[in-house]
């Protein structure tokens, strides 16, 4: 039972069975002494894994490296007990970066904590509203081409720290980021690279030799020793460190509660929080939302399938909103499900939200037992350990596969928003991709919806189709972008045609404008004194019709079950107009 699926289908759970969902769903289940030392042992692993990747996404992020640690502490377990994944292990992830440090550079770490608020606030409103499944809706090329992008900006922020390089100024946006590593260049620090290349070689060997031991476990205090010894050994040599880089390195205290509008702002002084200030973040706090809402939920599909339990995707949305709302107090910056995290929990044997809150559990400890030694890791090897990261969320080889077997359309929009996403930010990459998709999307409907004017044969009767009888087959859906298109052949009707059946056997759906086209063609029949005859009507259209009151609106308009009653009537209204006209030549006077 202990990976059995939640109990109850997503769309059950009531919004009062929301919070908690896989905690409680897992102590049902039946949680034993196996159970727990699985929890305990994958926590343990996780937590040191996580422990340097919390930091170094903090440091690019824009915030000191001791915020992430905080993080990771308070989202991790918070979201992990009041959640509805049962393997999900929250943090700062590298996806966050390209929207956070914009946010700091302008608004200092009190604006950033305060845009992480704002984010959870959206994020619970999201919850209460049950808009966990839309996200399933945001098209498979919007999130891999703005994934990619900022795999490609995250791996560009490693050069400063790899290279050792001294930027000036706090540059913004990419290109100017670019610009200033390309203009400090001169500045490289010979050390600091080559610690960075024997850190990311050893983590490229690790990680082809063994999936069993995560390579950061062991390469990272292995480069951390070499640094230190290497420094004894030659006085001269200057390597700079977590310690170096922010004086006093991590405190060794546990995250303490404070406002974080009494922060530092962007001058450095306590955070002025104005109605202007909240207006300014308001763009930032809802990038936060959204992808730490997609990018949460992706991780827990993965986990989905990795351990094969199912997830509630409210209960996921609104716990992380709860953490986000939760961590700024207490230092922390914007968290969201950290896919490799999650993944190392899985492989790790970790079964129950226990894992990950064993997880925040030990990076508290460490915090309080040996933050002194975390000091010395160098910041070159945190970045090659972000360079992996990078690659890793970039799925390089699927975006390539991608671009070869992949329509033209898809092809386009993954390109669109992997540009936006280096150019400018997520919020307007996810923007115009779902629009683009959406558009192209709908032509494609469009272009599924046909349309067909048949007289004489008809491949569904056995006869032939009365003189001055018509039928006009549509199939597909009468929507705002197909409608227009649909009902545009019904302008070449021949003089001289006395009915009109329409075959709606294939339309699933009438939306507004579809309804609007008809009613114009229905209007446009019986200006022509012309006969109409529905038939074959499936549920959501006859009731729209029946809404819109159209057997009221135009006298010449019958509906018919199927279409050979249909045609009957449509013959014998034919046959009614010829005998008038007949009847009306032989009465005529001379």
């Amino acid at each position: 039972m202990g990976r059995a699926l939640l109990s109850d289908p997503t769309s059950a759970l009531p919004l009062r069975s929301l919070p908690a969902a896989a905690f409680k769903a897992s102590l049902r289940g039946g949680y034993t002494r196996q159970t727990f030392r699985s929890d305990l042992l994958a926590g343990l692993v996780v937590g040191v894994v996580a422990l340097p990747l919390s930091m170094a996404l903090a440091i690019n992020a824009g915030a000191p490296p001791q915020h992430g640690l905080y993080t990771a502490i308070i989202a991790g377990f918070v979201v992990a007990l009041l959640g509805g994944s049962r393997s999900q292990v929250t943090g700062p992830t590298a996806a966050f970066i390209p929207i956070l440090l914009p946010i700091s550079t302008q608004y200092g770490l009190g604006g950033l904590l305060l845009a992480g608020l704002m984010g959870g606030l959206i994020l619970i409103g999201m919850g209460l509203m049950r808009l966990g499944k839309l996200i399933e809706y945001i098209p498979y090329p919007v999130t891999t081409g703005f994934t990619a992008g900022i795999a490609v900006v995250i791996a560009t922020l490693q050069l400063k720290d790899l290279f050792g390089l001294s930027v000036q100024g706090r540059p913004i946006h990419y290109f100017e980021q670019v610009h200033a590593m390309w203009a400090a260049r001169g500045t490289a620090h010979v050390w600091d690279f080559a610690v960075g290349a024997v850190a990311l070689l050893l983590l490229i060997v690790m990680r082809r030799a063994t999936q069993k031991v995560p390579g950061p476990l062991i390469v990272l205090p292995l480069v951390a020793l070499g640094a230190w010894i290497l420094t004894r050994a030659m006085p001269d040599v200057h390597i700079t460190t977590v310690a170096s880089k922010f004086q006093g390195g991590i405190p060794q205290i546990p995250p303490m509660p404070a406002l974080p509008w009494h922060l530092p702002g962007p001058d450095g002084r306590p955070l002025v929080v104005t109605f202007d200030l909240i207006k300014e973040l308001v763009p930032g706090a809802f990038a936060v939302a959204m992808l730490g809402a997609i990018e949460s939920l992706l991780s827990a599909v993965v986990a989905d399938g990795m351990a094969r339990t199912k997830h509630e995707p409210d209960a996921e949305i609104l716990a992380l909103g709860v953490g986000n709302v939760i961590c700024p107090f207490f230092g922390g910056i914007p968290a969201t499900g950290a896919i490799a995290r999650t993944a190392t929990n899985i492989r790790s044997g970790g079964k129950t939200p226990v894992a990950s809150m064993v997880h925040s559990a030990t990076i508290l400890a460490v915090i309080l037992l040996l933050a002194p030694l975390i000091g010395h890791l160098p910041m070159a090897a945190l970045a090659a350990l972000l360079l992996i990261v990078a690659w890793n969320m970039s799925e390089a080889k699927h975006v390539a596969h991608m671009l070869k077997v992949a329509p033209g359309s898809d092809r386009g929009v993954l390109v669109v928003c992997f540009a936006l996403t280096v150019a400018f930010d997520m919020v307007i990459s996810v923007s115009v991709g779902v629009v683009l998709a959406a558009l192209l999307f709908m032509k494609r409907m469009a272009d599924l919806t046909k349309a067909r004017l048949s007289d004489g044969r008809h491949t569904e009767l056995q006869r032939k189709l009365p003189e001055g009888v018509v039928v006009y087959d549509i199939a597909g859906p009468l929507f705002f972008g197909a409608a227009q298109r649909a009902m545009s052949a019904l302008d070449t009707v021949e003089h001289g045609v006395k009915a009109v059946v329409f075959d709606l056997e294939q339309v699933p759906a009438m939306d507004a404008t579809g309804l609007v086209a008809f009613e114009s063609s229905l209007a446009a029949l019986d200006r022509r004194h012309i006969l109409t005859v529905l038939t074959e009507m499936r549920d959501q259209p006859r009731a729209l019709l029946a809404k819109a009151g159209v057997r009221e609106r135009f006298p010449r308009l019958l509906i018919r079950p199927d279409l050979e009653t249909a045609v009957q009537a449509a013959e014998d209204h034919a046959a009614q107009v010829a005998d008038a006209k007949s009847t009306k030549t032989r009465v005529r006077p001379a």
